[in-house]
């Protein structure tokens, strides 16, 4: 069975930006711009935070956009990308619909998460979790 990140509760976010931390360390990138998960203000604490991770679209747009099929559609749901054939256009940022496609701003490549779940771990209050998901090829 494939595991999922998941938001749990969205309402429970305090913006600390822990889980994208973990993500850039996970990676090996420094600072906050290089990481595969982002937390956005919704306007503060008053109205709360936004997080942003991709939601493993059973039909991506972000890899139908593609010129190239650098990004690789997973079983199940979601990407990965091939490095080796991406040239850098942004048409995947374009098309992902919940902007979940961030681009490396050194390299102009896609980040997209690949729900390993290291960031669960550094969430200090229970936003994220990886759960257990039925393969839509397993059902009915």
């Amino acid at each position: 069975m494939r595991k999922r990140l998941v938001i749990v509760d969205p309402e429970r976010c305090v913006g600390c930006q822990c889980c994208m931390f973990a993500c850039s360390r996970r990676l090996n990138k420094p600072g906050l711009a290089q990481s595969s998960i982002a937390v956005r203000s919704n306007g503060g604490m008053e109205r709360g935070f936004v997080v942003i991770v991709c939601r493993v679209c059973q039909d991506p747009p972000c890899a139908r956009a593609c010129p190239t099929g650098a990004l690789v559609v997973q079983k199940g749901g979601g990407v990965r990308l091939m490095e080796d054939k991406c040239i850098g256009c942004g048409a995947c940022a374009e098309a992902c619909i919940v902007g979940a496609a961030f681009l490396d701003s050194e390299t102009n490549k896609p980040m997209i998460c690949v729900q390993c779940g290291f960031c669960v771990d550094f969430c200090p209050h229970g936003v994220l979790a990886l759960k257990e998901v039925i393969d839509n090829d397993a059902q009915g």
